[in-house]
């Protein structure tokens, strides 16, 4: 049998790292989240929309909507605004919270309108100093009270995704040694 060449070798190394990678367990790789972040957590309705003088993240989570508001060329925060939701006809106010430097509509007829499984229109009304504009976006609500329709695939097991690397590992050393085995052309 010939031996390996080193391009081989160097070939099924790196075939072994992803899954040496999986091949361990027990470590907690969460980050906690920074001190005053207000971010979505997974599986929350989210929106995200922009014009050419805003833009807006929302999420939809603990019988509020929370929004941040920024300048869309600068990435500026708007602090102390005003801001209007429309959502089938219906308005509600959205207040600024400064502590959290977010607005929160927390109108419950409201909340509980746009909770509900489907896909929402939403317009807003943002003013802030002498700039006005509206902005249009679209939230998915899933049926499962909380996550996004269609946004959240189901998660693979870490033990689903070593078993797939092992396996295609696996498969990928049998066509390198198969290779290998081959007899090289003579060129006669």
């Amino acid at each position: 049998m010939k031996p390996m060449t080193f391009a081989m070798k160097l070939i099924l190394l790196s075939l072994l790292f992803p899954v040496l990678a999986f091949a361990h367990g027990g470590e907690d790789h969460s980050h906690d989240e920074a001190p005053g972040a207000r971010t979505a957590a997974a599986g929350h309705p989210r929106i995200e929309a922009a014009t050419e003088s805003f833009e807006i993240v929302g999420h939809l989570r603990d019988g509020e909507l929370s929004l941040l508001i920024d300048r869309f060329e600068t990435n500026e925060p708007v602090l102390d605004g005003n801001v209007e939701v429309e959502l089938n006809g219906r308005k509600a106010i959205a207040t600024y919270h400064a502590d959290h430097g977010d607005y929160a509509v927390s109108d419950e007829a409201f909340i509980r309108t746009l909770a509900s499984p489907g896909t929402h229109s939403l317009v807003f009304t943002i003013s802030a100093g002498d700039e006005m504009d509206l902005i249009e976006a679209t939230m998915a609500v899933g049926d499962d009270a909380g996550s996004a329709a269609g946004t959240n695939a189901p998660p693979v097991s870490l033990r689903t995704a070593a078993i797939a690397g092992i396996v295609l590992t696996l498969i990928l050393t049998a066509i390198a040694i198969a290779l290998a085995r081959r007899k090289p052309s003579t060129g006669n």
